[in-house]
């Protein structure tokens, strides 16, 4: 998507047939299974099925051009000795113009590609980028704990915590720190939550800087730089 580009539902341009944009969308949404570098724009692209416009419309096949120019793209894998996974978690703040909800965004990572990853529009209007934050931490470390059990069942313990990078400094000391319990009584359960899981070392929280975070291409439209920098370290490339 265009970094500048804003979609909302009264735009004002003429609706189109309800059917057409709901069936690209639903093509689009399978390519993301293995095409994660489109989840973001396809997400946001999905949040108007019901009432799509011309320019929803427009922005749709002008992502089919980019899927049809890199058709030879994949999360490709490298072999490795260890099996530990983790994982980016990001989120925008008040993205969706519509109702000013966040995005929530994350990635799990292992060896060379990544093989878990998700973009979705938080259910709650967060009232800080901490708070935004930590309503996508906490998704992340749900994912978290259920793939640990998951690679336990298969023999493949996670014998060390396993790492989630976010890149607000605010969201971690809260976390970590009960003297701001005052200011986060909104979200008293999920903020209980995090350091539970952290003080029984299943789940470490720790900073990376924005540069660093891999989750940013599924919160937000990027610079067509920024964009393939982190396509690329995401493990999606030409076979």
């Amino acid at each position: 998507m265009n970094q500048k580009e804003r979609l909302y539902k009264e735009d004002g341009a003429e609706n189109v047939e309800e059917t057409v944009y709901q069936s690209l969308i639903g093509c689009l949404m399978y390519l993301t299974a293995t095409r994660p570098n489109i989840l973001y724009a396809v997400s946001v692209l999905a949040r108007f099925s019901q009432a799509a416009s011309e320019e929803n419309f427009t922005t749709a096949k002008r992502l089919l051009r980019y899927v049809k120019g890199t058709i030879d793209y994949g999360v490709m894998f490298k072999h490795g000795q260890e099996f530990n996974f983790h994982e980016f978690s990001d989120s925008d703040w008040g993205g969706s113009l519509d109702d000013m909800k966040s995005t929530s965004g994350y990635c799990f990572m292992v060896g060379s590609g990544m093989f878990s990853w998700s973009s979705k529009k938080q259910d709650i209007v967060a009232q800080s980028t901490a708070e935004a934050e930590f309503i996508a931490a906490t998704a992340v470390v749900n994912q978290a704990l259920w793939l640990r059990n998951i690679l336990n069942d298969l023999c493949l313990e996670q014998r060390r915590s396993t790492e989630v990078f976010v890149d607000n400094q605010a969201a971690i000391a809260i976390s970590n720190n009960p003297v701001f319990h005052r200011k986060t009584k909104h979200f008293n359960i999920k903020l209980y939550f995090l350091r539970e899981v952290q003080k029984n070392g299943e789940v470490s929280l720790l900073y990376c800087s924005t540069n660093d975070q891999l989750a940013d291409i599924f919160t937000k439209a990027l610079p067509r730089s920024r964009f393939e920098s982190l396509r690329k370290a995401l493990g999606v490339c030409s076979y």
